[in-house]
């Protein structure tokens, strides 16, 4: 649990710890949600990805995508079937 001080502006600062593991970098992009008196803070990018795996998962399944290695393993057929055109 880390502490913030709301400035006039209401800006804070992200504690350090939590900067870590979100993995924010300066000009990162982040998304606040609000559920009733508490708040989300959550990686824009993270989110991003999230709402593509769950629009993309029927696509997967009809492609037969179970893991991570068939994704990998798909990328590099496509690569080289680029290349042999």
């Amino acid at each position: 649990m880390e502490l913030a001080t709301v400035t006039s502006k209401g800006q804070i600062t992200i504690p350090a710890s939590i900067r870590r593991e979100l993995r924010l970098k300066e000009g990162s992009k982040v998304l606040f949600f609000s559920n009733g008196k508490d708040v989300v803070i959550q990686n824009s990018v993270a989110m991003a990805l999230e709402r593509a795996q769950e629009r993309f998962a029927d696509e997967a399944a009809a492609l037969g995508l179970e893991t991570d290695e068939d994704v990998v393993q798909m990328i590099k057929d496509f690569r080289a079937a680029r290349k042999s055109r």
